[in-house]
């Protein structure tokens, strides 16, 4: 039996939507692409990989703050 993973299928799909010319897309298409890609946010992120970004962008972001100072 074939199991599709919902993020990977999720990703997907807004890297296709993504790749479309800017100008070809309405304000519908633009609501449902950030409507996707608030789904893959809540999908990922309490996963390892979701968990491992945010760590990486909390390292990064201190790091930012303390050579700023």
């Amino acid at each position: 039996m074939l199991t599709i993973n919902v993020g990977v299928l999720l990703a997907v799909i807004v890297v296709l939507r993504l790749r479309r010319r800017t100008e070809a897309r309405s304000r519908n298409d633009e609501k449902l692409t950030v409507i996707l890609v608030l789904a893959l946010g809540v999908l990922v992120a309490p996963t390892p990989l979701g968990e491992g970004i945010a760590n990486l962008l909390g390292q990064l972001v201190s790091g930012v703050t303390q050579a700023s100072r």
